[in-house]
């Protein structure tokens, strides 16, 4: 298993319960399939302005997950992550720390 940084933004006006709920569900996808999340942080960035607006939204919340995974744990968050529609993008990068 790998070690991988995954940054996603949620809608901006979501508020905080909903927020929470949307990321116990996200980490939930990930342990079932086996991950380790090893850190979250909602504070790094928090709620920013985009670039650009992404499905109406001009501002979102962003949130760094550290995670140790697998491929199967990957596709299944993929798969799941694009039909959400609280997650206005999502990136998995390899972590070399």
């Amino acid at each position: 298993m790998r070690k991988y940084e995954i940054m996603y933004i949620l809608k901006a006006d979501l508020d905080e319960a909903a927020r929470a709920e949307v990321n116990a569900k996200l980490a939930k996808i990930l342990t079932d399939k086996g991950a380790e999340i090893t850190k979250t942080d909602e504070t790094l960035l928090g709620l920013r302005d985009l670039a650009y607006p992404i499905k109406d939204q001009t501002k979102g919340y962003y949130v760094v997950l550290k995670v140790t995974m697998d491929n199967a744990a990957i596709n299944e968050f993929n798969r799941l992550v694009r039909i959400d529609n609280n997650v206005l993008r999502h990136l998995i990068t390899v972590d070399h720390e």
